[in-house]
């Protein structure tokens, strides 16, 4: 029997029902980008105070004095959390005293915002900070807040391709677009840190299913040619298009509910493509439905204009060929051999530690120099050149020095930032741009490197296996920036210093550019400090297993 491919050529590459799926598949991942990214002015932290009641009995000298200096970033700032006892300020403003000259500051006892605090209007109008008073002694919820999302985003990845196996790779797409606007929906009207929380997890499960099921349907639909630009230039360009809106929509309005209303609207717009999108033929043919399958693929003809065989497939011969069985994999076969074990720990760490730097330098843009929003703008335009230059190093340049190149130069310049004197604000803003671009292009090139690496038996697995260490690590990365509270490089020295340990650590991996993908253990490529070494024994024999389409989950 002819496999899919041969029995399909017919329609073409790039005729106009390739282009409609193309352009309508990436153009649903857009609500992702500005979603995954949201918390950065949904979570926003502006300048705060402790309150002072108005009617404390304070003459306006005392009233200024009332909060206490304390050193941050180099200067004497006004505290954030703390005051000076205002019974004690107001028995000193009652006998006349005068702060600083008959009262000296730093005797007086403090206490914290009894009164609640007062925020800084100028960036934001409210976010969930401000609603909720995530400060202070409740700091950490925001972060945690960003961290639940990734959370929904890891669970998502696990549950949606089962989901879509299952019920077919439309319907799941569809419904997770559902759940991650119908639940954007339900957040604004959040009555407490906890409901929104749990809202925004849920949002997050939502987000990365909808992504990796239009993912997958691309990669299903397209031809061979095209799937590689779908899969490396379409629906990351499109994520961050995505991403670029957000600091548009977050500039013009400043209220956090209202943003989510305005970031919700655009979901609305992908309801028509459920009668334009079709179904993966290739799945319906996995279930058995070949005349659906047939269906769609005429009317694909139709719309390329080109004439379709009298029989597309041969029923018969579809169902005899059922697959051999395969041998099963099991987890601890990434770990089998002294070779593969090493490949997979290095492959985890190098995943988590790109993750951290990604969405650690993503999340960040509040604290760099500058306008917040320019800031979140240009940290999204600058993924565009990365994937551009991503794909061309895979298409050119050995794997290995590509991957730690661009993690070189990503960690490198973010270690650079602390040594930037406070006065060249625009030489440190361009030093994290140049950050997130190695960083941004090292990571969409993980993909194709990690399937490149594993044999058929565990290719899939070692997939989800390393995706799982990215999660995580997208996990603790709001953590990172939380640092940036005690101390604004100390986020910047760890990211740095990561990125570059794990871009020379990228420097023992195999080369597996030119190489033909691995069908057994004996045939993976040894890593560097082993390749004049004996095969651990225990190697499972996997000669007869089929090849498999890989997908990044």
């Amino acid at each position: 029997m002819r496999d899919y491919d041969a029995a399909t050529a017919f329609l073409g590459e790039w005729g106009r029902f390739q282009r409609l799926v193309f352009f309508l598949l990436s153009a649903s991942i857009v609500p992702n980008g500005f979603n995954g990214m949201s918390a950065v002015f949904l979570a926003g932290t502006p300048e705060h105070r402790c309150a002072v009641p108005r009617g404390a009995n304070l003459s306006g000298e005392w009233r200024n004095a009332s909060i206490p200096l304390e050193l941050r970033g180099g200067r004497a700032e006004p505290s954030r959390c703390r005051r000076y006892r205002l019974a004690a300020l107001a028995n000193f403003s009652a006998l006349g005293l005068r702060p600083g000259s008959d009262v000296e500051l730093e005797s007086v006892e403090q206490e914290p915002c009894l009164d609640g605090w007062e925020y800084s209007r100028d960036i934001y109008r409210s976010t969930i900070v401000t609603e909720w008073n995530l400060v202070c002694e409740d700091d950490w919820k925001a972060p945690l807040t960003t961290s639940l999302f990734f959370v929904g985003v890891l669970i998502g990845s696990f549950i949606s391709g089962q989901l879509s196996d299952r019920f077919g790779r439309k319907n799941i797409l569809f419904l997770t677009m559902a759940v991650q606007t119908g639940f954007s929906f339900l957040q604004i009207f959040s009555t407490s840190w906890e409901m929104f929380t749990v809202l925004f997890l849920i949002v997050g499960m939502g987000q990365i299913s909808n992504y990796v099921v239009a993912f997958i349907l691309g990669t299903e639909i397209l031809g061979k040619s095209v799937r590689i630009i779908f899969s490396t230039l379409g629906v990351c360009i499109f994520f961050a298009i995505g991403y670029m809106l957000l600091p548009l929509f977050a500039y013009f309005i400043r209220d956090w509910r209202m943003l989510l209303l305005a970031l919700t609207v655009p979901g609305l717009f992908c309801i028509p493509l459920w009668w334009i999108i079709p179904e993966s033929p290739r799945w319906l043919i996995s279930q058995g439905r070949y005349k659906e399958a047939e269906v769609i693929i005429r009317k694909a003809a139709k719309i390329n204009g080109v004439p379709a065989p009298a029989v597309l497939f041969d029923t018969a011969e579809m169902q005899d060929s059922k697959p051999q069985q395969q041998q099963k994999a099991i987890l601890l076969d990434l770990f089998r051999t002294r070779n593969i074990a090493t490949i997979t720990i290095m492959s985890l760490l190098l995943w988590f530690f790109t993750s951290v730097g990604y969405f650690g330098l993503s999340l960040s843009t509040p604290n760099w120099h500058g306008n917040a929003y320019i800031n979140c703008f240009l940290s999204a335009v600058i993924e565009v050149p990365a994937y551009v230059i991503a794909w061309l190093l895979l298409r050119s340049l050995p794997r290995r020095y590509s991957l730690s190149g661009t993690l070189f130069l990503g960690g490198g310049v973010v270690l650079f930032i602390q040594l930037v004197p406070a006065d060249f604000s625009a030489l440190s803003v361009g030093l994290v741009m140049l950050g997130k671009f190695g960083i941004t292009a090292a990571f969409s090139m993980l993909y194709v490197y990690n399937v490149e690496l594993y044999p058929t038996l565990v290719r899939n697995m070692a997939v989800g296996a390393t995706s799982t260490a990215s999660r995580l690590g997208s996990i603790i990365a709001p953590y990172f920036v939380y640092l940036g509270a005690y101390d604004r490089f100390l986020p910047y020295i760890l990211m740095g210093s990561l990125t570059v340990l794990i871009g020379i650590l990228t420097l023992f991996l195999p080369e597996s550019y030119g190489s033909p993908l691995p069908e057994s253990f004996e045939q993976m490529l040894k890593v560097k400090c082993f390749r004049n070494g004996q095969q651990t024994t225990g190697i499972r024999n996997s000669k007869e297993s089929p090849k498999i389409l890989v997908t990044p989950l």
